[in-house]
């Protein structure tokens, strides 16, 4: 089963840049779906961004204009480009993929925005 490691993830400013990145361990060559999603303490974890599998991205209100969502196929990897970060942003962000009918998910990489 093919797994998924984030990175990028760190101590921001608020008003500040990251990106995260997300490695498959092989070729994804189709998929119903794939994306990020972030967990803050205390809450349920929620979707951020996906792409489906006719490549259109979709973004959480909280975030549009703000984040987007892109993939490197000759690296197998997706990233989340993230600007003009909040203190609400603050969470676990967690990479998403959808082949079959259960997900895979990544480890998790910790976002934190100062204020």
């Amino acid at each position: 089963q093919v797994q998924l490691v984030e990175s990028g993830g760190g101590l921001v400013q608020s008003g500040g840049s990251l990106r995260l990145s997300c490695a498959a361990s092989e070729t994804i060559f189709s998929f119903r779906a794939m994306g990020w999603f972030r967990q803050a303490p205390g809450k349920q974890r929620q979707l951020v961004a996906l792409i489906n599998s006719g490549g259109t991205p979709d973004y959480a209100d909280s975030v549009k204009g703000r984040f987007a969502i892109f993939r490197d196929n000759a690296k197998n990897t997706m990233y989340l480009a993230m600007s003009s970060l909040k203190p609400e942003d603050t969470a676990v962000y967690y990479c998403y993929l959808l082949v079959g009918i259960n997900p895979t998910w990544g480890q998790g990489t910790q976002v934190t925005v100062s204020s």
